[in-house]
């Protein structure tokens, strides 16, 4: 069983749209329908929902390389200059297809990263088959999420409000609007299946919706609605073996989405959430019969770094939090969840067991610290070469979940085929020696890659583990 992106690679073909909600609606009432219920129809919701979903298209141009262009002995020989994968080579247009929301009648849209990555063009085509070229105001790889904006839009357009997605329960009945396969709008129906999934997967704060209404490739970034018209959330992943709907269904709380649009509306590039300054680590069976707690749940509590919130908030190592203003939480995804939408500034309420007893710590909701990055991308023959590095703060630490080291020297991104490619680095990498000298800046990694060395000794932190490895050439 895979887990599955809604995305699919589809032509610049098909043309939907989708919704709003005109007016304040009552809120849903749940019991069982009667027979004669049963006979009603959800056109009405459709119709005030339909015309805020879009369909986005995004196209990028992409390289295509030869393997041989890879090899220097190949190149030095056919005199082809330039660094791996440069010289030769033609380009290629990839086109994608997903759904998008408009959640602002300014022309303010949410997507999923993954169908706008890496786009150099993205369009979006409304319900009544109106195309706009989109610019990209924000995008957010921890949540999957990214925000658009119509550009030269002089109008208002239809637009979805928010639902409080903590208001959902298990059995609501809710609307899945896409465009899958590139076939056109269509809606599907069913019911919230269960509440807080949190090992999915997905991205870096897994507290998903399930539902059990058919969504397939094309419907990423598509609304699902509740009875009321409202965005309730935003469709996201499936579980399938064939790559089509089996019924399992995975959508970002619209709690979620509102803070990332909240972050995009204030002018800012990156979203800025609460830090608690402090690594936690899930409760099993045999850590919670130590601490005497009768049921495995809660986010325990590893270590606290000095001078955070958590540390001011007076946390220990060993502590359990079990709640957040009041919201139980059963593992460190469902914290994780709680604290990143509550609101900058204030504080926020953790329940906390400690020593067989429940006592209160009141966590400020302040940012994590960081520094200037610095950003370089190594462009000196080396076990570097194409690695684009940044200082390590603990701000970026946070957003790239990094354990086990809060400053240094970090490997945002990779070139693909570059050396640093082929030699295995990975984003989130932290570079903590370099032929026995610790890596405290960029200036310092960018120093010693222009060295002419024939071995390199080195030491990165992957997730919280060390890896030490020598490289000769």
């Amino acid at each position: 069983m895979r887990l599955r992106p809604f995305l699919t690679a589809l032509s610049l073909a098909a043309v939907a749209g989708f919704a709003v909600l005109s007016g304040p609606a009552a809120a849903q009432d749940r019991r069982v329908p009667t027979q004669t219920e049963l006979a009603l129809s959800y056109s009405p919701v459709v119709k005030r929902v339909a015309p805020a979903v879009v369909n986005v298209y995004a196209a990028k141009v992409v390289q295509q390389r030869n393997p041989l262009l890879e090899d220097p002995i190949f190149r030095r020989f056919f005199g082809i200059p330039g660094g791996p994968g440069g010289g030769l080579g033609g380009e290629q247009v990839q086109r994608s297809l997903g759904s998008g929301v408009i959640v602002d009648p300014s022309g303010l849209i949410v997507t999923n990263v993954h169908v706008i990555e890496g786009a150099d063009e993205v369009k979006v085509s409304l319900a009544d088959k109106r195309e706009f070229e989109a610019a990209i105001v924000l995008k957010d790889k921890r949540t999957d999420l990214a925000v658009l904006r119509i550009k030269d839009g002089a109008e208002k357009f239809p637009f979805l409000d928010f639902a409080n997605s903590d208001a959902l329960e298990v059995g609501d009945v809710v609307l899945a609007i896409g465009n899958p396969f590139g076939v056109g709008q269509t809606v599907t129906h069913g019911i919230v299946s269960a509440l807080a999934r949190t090992q999915v997967g997905i991205t870096d704060y897994q507290f998903f919706i399930q539902t059990d209404a058919a969504i397939n490739p094309g419907n990423s970034g598509g609304a699902l609605a509740d009875l009321t018209g409202k965005l309730v959330g935003i469709n996201t992943a499936i579980f399938s073996r064939s790559g089509g709907s089996q019924g399992i269904g995975f959508a970002i709380p619209a709690n979620m989405v509102r803070v990332v649009v909240a972050s995009a509306k204030s002018g800012g590039h990156a979203v800025q959430r609460p830090w608690l300054g402090a690594k936690l680590q899930a409760l099993t069976p045999e850590l919670a019969d130590s601490l005497g707690v009768k049921r495995p749940a809660g986010a325990l509590v590893a270590n606290v770094l000095p001078d955070g919130p958590a540390a001011r908030a007076g946390l220990k190592a060993g502590d359990l939090i079990v709640s957040v203003d009041g919201q139980a939480v059963d593992d460190p995804n469902a914290f994780d969840y709680r604290f990143a939408t509550k609101p900058l500034g204030g504080a926020a309420k953790l329940g906390v067991v400690r020593g067989g007893r429940e006592i209160a710590a009141s966590v400020a909701l302040a940012t994590a610290p960081d520094i200037p990055r610095e950003e370089i991308v190594i462009r000196s023959r080396s076990p570097f070469f194409g690695a684009k590095i940044a200082n390590l703060s603990p701000a970026l630490a946070d957003e790239l979940q990094v354990k086990g080291a809060d400053e240094g020297v970090v490997v945002l991104d990779v070139d693909n085929g570059s050396y640093a490619s082929n030699l295995g680095f990975q984003r989130g990498d932290v570079i903590a020696e370099v032929n026995g000298e610790a890596m405290r800046k960029t200036a310092d990694l960018d120093r010693l890659s222009k060295q002419a060395n024939r071995s390199w000794r080195i030491v990165i932190i992957r997730r919280g583990q060390k890896i030490s490895a020598v490289f000769s050439g």
